[in-house]
């Protein structure tokens, strides 16, 4: 970030006249002052450093953690604020997660739906971005730990920067969440889920892969592990859920068509599992039997109603107690739940800033609670009891709306709450009241199936079908960041429209054992 010297905002700048050049010699002053010799004249004294500048003059400094929806919203909110701010995430980029199954479907490459932060926020002098992970929070000191993207401890330096810490007088927390497996975690490695571009690639490398093994299985006449590697499961059926078997119906229908020699990818058995009575909760009624039926003419099997038990290298186990089916399946995707980052946790004390260090204590005992998800309870401004200069937004934010319902972790909601937080801030700079508290305005829910079919509830206004798609298409579109990401994707959809091709079908990278979960990532290319 460009920093202006303090002399120029202290004293005016005098600009030194140059002496005129004399070949002879220097002139004598015109009152008879000798002149000395330049050779013995001893050199003027630097001029005096200006004064520090008194603390009130001061810029506050607005720690944000985390450049997704809700981060970068309060940040670009406070571009002509009175104040200096870092934007801290461990990725060096924000992403449109809602197109994050495209990348995971090969349908989308990952630069489609990602740009650099520091790109995005090239134009805003007052704000600089740190490429780390915050390790602790401590409230009372004013101060984040840091670690660096390798790892280690960052320095920091300068200023109001101790090693590896970040000293703030506001804090916005937007950290986002990740995923739940409801006390399952070590499911986690046998069933990816899909919340960064890393996810995506490693489901894209499975679902790939597993057409190449199935390849293998058949020319070697083992019949059964063919079936296993064309069997994909998706747990849950919300947005994501959805998204991914529609697509994943839509590759083994037509985008592999007559591309293997021993297998039909035609004969892929794609399997949406729900443990709820329908698909699409957040949707009425009508629209999940709509979504429901567009997904079985796409040829996905939906399974409603009916838990997963357990997930392993070699399949599952579908239903609960004693009735559970074991399932011969070698690509299993998780869409089935999501937690609140873990810095939640540091906020209310639960966790420490290092191993070796003891559970931290909330500043103001019980005063900072989380909900059952993890979730911060905020205050109606968005900030944390006892501390109003922390923030919490996003899906890290417990909020509720007018009916009592919790505000959804989508990416409109996590926009308003950035928002809003920039208008509390404004407020205080000004000395003006504070704004309304936070409500949360609800535009509606989207949500595609596949080609030409999708569902959308726009507050009455119930659509289905091809003009939903198209209208989903629409609004993703225009949500994305940058002139060039719109163009890039209108023109894949184009293309893959008119020919059922998905050209981003580049596998690279690789695991011990793809389906087995014993991950080990080799070294990534840039995607």
């Amino acid at each position: 970030m460009q920093r202006h010297g303090w002399a120029a905002i202290v004293a005016p700048r005098v600009a030194a006249v140059p002496a005129a050049h004399n070949p002879r010699g220097p002139v004598a002053p015109s009152d008879g002052t000798a002149v000395s010799n330049p050779s013995n004249r001893m050199q003027a004294a630097p001029p005096p450093s200006p004064p520090a500048p008194p603390a009130s003059l001061k810029r506050p400094h607005l720690v944000v953690i985390g450049g997704g929806f809700a981060g970068l919203a309060a940040v670009r909110a406070l571009a002509r604020a009175p104040l200096a701010i870092t934007l801290v995430d461990r990725a060096n980029h924000h992403l449109f997660q809602p197109l994050l199954y495209q990348v995971a479907t090969a349908g989308l490459s990952a630069p489609d739906i990602a740009a650099p932060l520091r790109h995005i926020l090239r134009a805003q002098d007052n704000v600089e971005v740190r490429l780390a992970e915050v390790t602790g929070i401590d409230l009372a000191r004013r101060r984040i730990a840091l670690d660096d993207a390798d790892g280690q401890r960052d320095g920091g330096g300068g200023g109001d920067r101790g090693a590896g810490t970040l000293a703030y007088d506001y804090l916005l927390v937007a950290a986002g969440a990740t995923h739940a497996y409801f006390g399952h975690d070590d499911w986690a490695g046998h069933a990816p889920g899909l919340k960064t571009l890393d996810d995506a690639l490693t489901i894209r490398r499975r679902v790939l892969t597993a057409f190449e093994r199935a390849e293998a299985a058949a020319a070697a006449g083992d019949g059964a592990a063919r079936d296993a590697w064309l069997h994909f499961a998706v747990v849950g059926a919300g947005p994501t859920g959805v998204e991914l078997a529609g697509t994943l119906a839509e590759i083994a229908q037509h985008t592999l068509e007559r591309e293997f020699r021993h297998i039909d990818p035609r004969r892929a058995r794609v399997r949406l599992i729900e443990a709820g009575p329908a698909v699409l909760a957040s949707f009425p009624p009508p629209l999940q039997a709509k979504a429901r039926a567009q997904l079985q003419r796409l040829g996905v099997e939906v399974v409603t109603g009916t838990p997963v038990a357990a997930i392993d290298g070699e399949g599952y186990h579908l239903g609960s107690g004693v009735g559970t089916q074991r399932q011969a399946c070698r690509t299993v995707l998780w869409a089935a739940g999501v937690a609140a980052s873990p810095l939640g946790r540091m906020l209310a004390g639960k966790v420490s800033a290092s191993a070796s260090a003891p559970e931290t204590e909330p500043t103001t005992a019980g005063a900072i609670e989380l909900d059952r998800a993890g979730r911060v309870k905020v205050l109606p401004d968005l900030s944390v009891p006892g501390h109003a200069e922390v923030f919490v937004a996003g899906d890290l934010a417990a909020v509720a709306q007018a009916d009592g319902r919790p505000v959804p972790g989508i990416a409109p909601a996590a926009k308003q709450m950035g928002r809003h937080v920039a208008r509390v801030l404004r407020a205080r700079l000004a000395g003006r009241p504070a704004p309304a508290p936070f409500r949360y305005r609800d535009d509606g829910n989207l949500a595609t199936i596949g080609r030409m079919a999708a569902v959308v509830d726009l507050r009455g206004l119930r659509l289905s079908g091809l003009v939903a798609w198209w209208f989903w298409l629409a609004a993703h579109v225009f949500f994305l960041i940058g002139f060039r990401n719109r163009l890039i994707v209108l023109v894949n959809w184009a293309w893959a429209y008119w020919t059922y091709q998905r050209h981003a079908r580049i596998v690279h990278g690789g695991e011990a054992n793809v389906a087995g979960g014993t991950t080990a990532p080799t070294a990534k290319q840039p995607d």
